[in-house]
């Protein structure tokens, strides 16, 4: 069997193009926390168990961590991503930081221009800022700190104008619809220069034209392989009519990040076992708060639910939103379809749904037997 398969490799590369030419990736692992923890009497030893989590994938070779922003049910049980990331940044030594998204309408500008700075120092230049607007699912999170989530969108433009301003700029003086401020400067000054990279979510195709236009890496919800790279293509594409160059454009794309649910087993069978039933029952739970909480005059999109199994075919179909989820071989299998299609950069989480045994042998599953595959060297 492993002949094989060393077989049918050799024979995918021979079909393949010059592996000198740009269609040819290695591929960047993520691991991202996203802690589905429902249970409030556990918080403390849920956050604990995340920092432990932190240290495992930056030994394992992970090359980034992602963090995400959610509050109030428990969706993400740290709360607070900036906190949160300060404590990994203290925490590791190599590994990538990034926010997979900072929720920006929900924050003051200028104060996250200082969070920021500060934790681009403590994590020496390891940051990326990822933005948005804020869930497209929970008003509830614009309610409960007290803003209109229908202002979200226009929010974003503004506040991430004045976060780049106080990140850059001298005696900053801006007067906007929403934010005003005037100030000497913000220490510490960022690590990086000019600024903390910065990246924006974007779900769909208006928006990733809007980022490709302005030259801004974007941050995916990878669907199927396919779909997601024809998202890539079409931003790819939009760079190029923009009148970005070549090396830009490769530039850019070695920072586009997909995200995608994974769970490993030693089979299949077992993986999908252990993890599908507790998406969905996680899925359940947070339609549940959305319903009770999400004030009728703010109707929000309704998130569709996770595949069942009976969507996961023996062999990966590209066309179909699988999450990475089986055996070693079969999600190599998908991670070559995802290669193949132009993806490089995955930011991976299986939601916090697995105990911590459970997500440990996972996460060494794929470092261990599948990732040396797609990267470098």
């Amino acid at each position: 069997m492993r002949c094989y398969a060393i077989i049918r490799m050799a024979l995918a590369w021979a079909a393949r193009p010059d592996s000198g030419s740009p269609e040819f990736y290695t591929m960047r692992f993520g691991h991202f926390f996203y802690p589905m923890k429902f249970d409030d009497s556990r918080d403390a030893e849920e956050v604990q168990e995340c920092l432990r989590e932190a240290e495992l994938v930056e030994a394992l070779g992970f090359d980034a961590i992602w963090i995400a922003e959610h509050y109030f049910t428990g969706e993400c049980v740290y709360g607070d991503p900036l906190v949160f990331a300060s404590a990994v940044a203290v925490k590791t030594s190599r590994i990538e930081i990034g926010f997979g998204i900072l929720e920006l309408p929900l924050h003051q500008p200028v104060r996250v221009a200082m969070q920021t700075a500060l934790l681009d120092n403590l994590c020496r230049g390891r940051l990326i800022v990822g933005t948005a607007k804020g869930s497209n699912y929970n008003a509830f999170e614009y309610i409960g700190f007290g803003t209109d989530p229908q202002l979200g969108a226009e929010q974003m433009e503004e506040a991430e104008e004045l976060l780049v301003k106080a990140w850059t700029t001298d005696n900053v003086v801006f007067e906007g619809k929403h934010y005003r401020a005037a100030f000497p400067s913000v220490r510490p000054r960022p690590f990086q220069k000019p600024h903390p990279r910065l990246a924006r979510a974007c779900i769909n195709r208006e928006s990733i034209i809007e980022m490709a236009r302005i030259g801004r890496p974007i941050l995916i919800r990878g669907r199927s392989t396919n779909s997601t790279a024809a998202d890539i293509r079409l931003y790819r594409d939009t760079m190029s009519e923009a009148g970005f160059g070549e090396a830009a454009i490769e530039r850019n794309l070695d920072q586009v990040w997909v995200w995608r649910e994974m769970h490993l087993a030693e089979t299949d069978e077992e993986a999908l076992n252990e993890f599908l039933p507790a998406q969905y029952e996680a899925f359940t739970r947070i339609q549940a708060y959305r319903d009770r909480w999400n004030p009728a005059e703010f109707p929000m999109s309704r998130q569709a639910p996770p595949m069942g199994p009976e969507g996961y075919a023996s062999v990966p179909d590209p066309d179909a939103p699988e999450s990475l989820v089986g055996s070693p071989r079969r999600v190599a299998e998908q991670l070559t379809q995802m290669r193949d299609a132009g993806i490089r950069n995955l930011m991976l989480t299986n939601r916090g749904l697995m105990p911590p045994e459970k997500t440990e042998a996972s996460l060494r599953l794929l470092a261990e037997k599948v990732m040396p595959r797609f990267q470098a060297g």
